[in-house]
C-alpha cells in the first residue's frame, strides 16, 4: 500500500510551511505530496493567503529528489486546458518524471465569486473536454499537431508541446457520482479516488467504478483505487484526541470517515480499506507544523504494511 501526505494550504500554509511538509515526507518514505487547489480558506483566516497549486509543485520539482508530486484535485474551472497540460508537463520535467494530475468539476462557487472566475452552473461538459484535450496534446506525437473542436473549447494545430517526461503522466479523476464520474475514470483515468467516506461509502464508489470498467470492455484492475482519508493519529489515544482538538475535530468523527485513533487501530482501518481493493491512501493533515505525527505514522503505521 502507498501512503501520500495530502494537504489543504488554503487553510493557511507559506510555501516555506509547504515545502518542510514536503522534504519531510519524502525522507520519511511517503510515496507523494499532493496539495488542494483551492483560492479560499473555508474556515479561519487563511494567512499568509492562497499560493497556486502549479506554481508551488513546480518549485518543490526542483527542491525534492525522489517524491510523487500532485494535485487532489485541481479545478477544470480554474486554467484553459491547453494552459493546464503545458503547466503539468513542466512539472513533471522539472521533477524528473514524477508529475500527477488529479482534476476535478470545481465546487466551491464562493472562491470563483472572490476571484473573478467564472463558475458555469453545468460543469460536467467542460470537464470532459478538458479530460480529453490535456491527454490529447500529451499524446500527439512529436512533430504532429493536435486540433479539437467542442462546445467549451477550440483548439487549432496546437504543437502540443511541451511534452512531459512520463507517458502518460498519471490522472486522477475522483468522487462519488453514481454515473458520470465512473464512466469518465474509466475512460481517461489511471486512478479512481474516494474520499472521507465509512467503509460502506468507500465500498460502494470503488464498486461502481469496477462495474463501470467492466462494461466499457476495461480491465477493472488496470486502475489504481485510492481513499483519502482525515487523519489524527497518537502514540495513545489520549494523544490522538488532544490532536483532534487541536485542528478542531472530533475524534471519534475523524475515525469514523478517515483515521483517527492509535496506530493500531488506523492499522485495522488500513486493512479494511486493503480489502477493498485500495492500494493507495492520502493521508490528509491539517496540522502543518506537527511533523512528529508523520514520524509516528511513518514508524508505526506505514510499516505494517512494506512487503
Amino acid at each position: 500500500m502507498d501512503f501520500r501526505i495530502f494537504i489543504e494550504p488554503q487553510q493557511g500554509a507559506s510555501y516555506d510551511t509547504q515545502l518542510a511538509v514536503a522534504q519531510k515526507a519524502e525522507a520519511l518514505g511517503f510515496d507523494g505530496f499532493f496539495r488542494s487547489d483551492h483560492f479560499l480558506t473555508m474556515s479561519g483566516d487563511g494567512m499568509p493567503g492562497p499560493s497556486d497549486s502549479w506554481v508551488t509543485l513546480g518549485a518543490l520539482a526542483r527542491e525534492t529528489s525522489t517524491i510523487r508530486l500532485g494535485t487532489l484535485v485541481s479545478s477544470a474551472t480554474f486554467r484553459h486546458p491547453g494552459l493546464l497540460a503545458i503547466q503539468v508537463a513542466q512539472v513533471d520535467q522539472m521533477s524528473g518524471g514524477r508529475a500527477e494530475l488529479g482534476l476535478g468539476t470545481g465546487w466551491f462557487a464562493a472562491e470563483h465569486a472572490a476571484y473573478g472566475i467564472p463558475f458555469p452552473a453545468k460543469r460536467f461538459g467542460p470537464f470532459e473536454e478538458q479530460l480529453a484535450i490535456v491527454t490529447g496534446l500529451w499524446s500527439t506525437p512529436l512533430g504532429e499537431t493536435f486540433s479539437f473542436q467542442g462546445e467549451h473549447y477550440t483548439l487549432t494545430d496546437a504543437p502540443a508541446l511541451p511534452k512531459p517526461v512520463q507517458s502518460p503522466v498519471p490522472l486522477i479523476i475522483g468522487g462519488g457520482g453514481a454515473a458520470k464520474t465512473p464512466a469518465l475514470a474509466v475512460k481517461y483515468a489511471s486512478e479512481y479516488n474516494s474520499g472521507f467516506q465509512d467503509d460502506a461509502g468507500f465500498a460502494a464508489n470503488i464498486n461502481r467504478v469496477r462495474t463501470a470498467a467492466e462494461a466499457a470492455g476495461r480491465d477493472p484492475e488496470s486502475l489504481v483505487y485510492s481513499a483519502a482519508v482525515t487523519t489524527v493519529v497518537g502514540a495513545s489515544e489520549a494523544e490522538a484526541s488532544a490532536r483532534a482538538t487541536r485542528i478542531g475535530r472530533d475524534l471519534n468523527e475523524v475515525a469514523a470517515h478517515g483515521l483517527g485513533g492509535t496506530p493500531a487501530q488506523v492499522i485495522d482501518r488500513l486493512g479494511r480499506l486493503q480489502s477493498m481493493g485500495v492500494s493507495r491512501v492520502y493521508l490528509q493533515v491539517w496540522d502543518l507544523h506537527d511533523l512528529d505525527m508523520l514520524e509516528l505514522i511513518a514508524s508505526e503505521v506505514c510499516s505494517a504494511f512494506t512487503p
